[in-house]
């Protein structure tokens, strides 16, 4: 499974970096996609990086990006906003292409982590 860090409360404006981290095998074979859930809403896809590193990026403010040597993906976070609050998930998929944003085609999701963005 994945695990989500990086997490936290951020004032409007700012930046945060969030990671997903798996296992090499997940990385070597799967596509990674990240998703929020806000209060009261469905969980909605925001970015989606290939295995090979190609991205696909929902909003212009995020940056989504993979390391493979340290099995881990990120999604920089810029210009954050009030309503990007809310829980932020990555899952594997086999493909973004045929995949992303639709949650039920993803897998392994992880725990979870919790981003605030308030004054």
């Amino acid at each position: 499974y994945l695990v989500e860090s990086g997490g936290g409360l951020v004032q409007p404006g700012g930046s945060l970096k969030l990671s997903c981290k798996g296992s090499e095998d997940t990385f070597e074979y799967y596509a990674i996609g990240w998703f929020r859930q806000a209060p009261g809403k469905e969980r909605e896809g925001i970015s989606c990086v290939s295995i090979r590193g190609s991205a696909t990026n929902y909003d212009g403010r995020f940056t989504i990006s993979r390391d493979a040597a340290k099995s881990t993906v990120y999604l920089q976070m810029n210009s954050l906003k009030s309503e990007d609050t809310g829980i932020y998930y990555c899952a594997a998929t086999s493909s973004c292409w045929n995949h992303f944003p639709n949650p039920d085609s993803f897998r392994s999701w992880g725990q979870g982590t919790q981003v605030t963005v308030s004054s």
